[in-house]
């Protein structure tokens, strides 16, 4: 197994009880789902495994099990929640910091602009500050997905 030295992801799943609701949206043994935190699109969600994982062909069987049902339930309500029309779930892990193993569950509206579709949606990650959703607005968003979990 790779290192966990320096991945956000494991940094983060350690301080799991006092995490803020946006870095808890959902969560199980396996699995927890967080909100982007460098987006300026309100719901991205990141789902993360809660150990170091770098390769989905390294998943375990619980963890391969839930995936799924999790991609489905978050964007069932991610649709309810924000009115997406529907949802993109993309894997890279490949920036340095953040090889674990993350799905991106993307909200996309109907009236998304052309120029934002497919790949061009991570033209909203990486955002700059001043143009990135805020802690309290992605808190309101993590409580309301967690509402909709229930």
């Amino acid at each position: 197994m790779a290192s966990t030295m320096g991945c956000y992801t494991c940094g983060r799943n350690a301080r799991f009880d006092s995490l803020p609701p946006r870095e808890r949206v959902a969560a199980d043994e396996h699995w927890r789902a967080a909100h982007a935190f460098d987006t300026a699109l309100p719901g991205w969600l990141v789902l993360a495994p809660r150990r170091h994982v770098t390769t989905i062909a390294n998943l375990s069987s619980g963890e391969a099990a839930a995936l799924g049902g999790w991609q489905v339930r978050l964007s069932r309500a991610l649709r309810e929640v924000t009115g997406c029309a529907k949802t993109y779930v993309v894997q890279f892990a490949e920036q340095p910091g953040y090889a674990h193993v993350h799905f991106h569950l993307v909200p996309v509206a109907a009236e998304l602009p052309p120029e934002r579709r497919g790949p061009g949606i991570f033209a909203l990650l990486g955002a700059a500050p001043a143009d990135r959703v805020g802690e309290a607005r992605m808190d309101e968003l993590a409580i309301s997905l967690q509402d909709v979990l229930r």
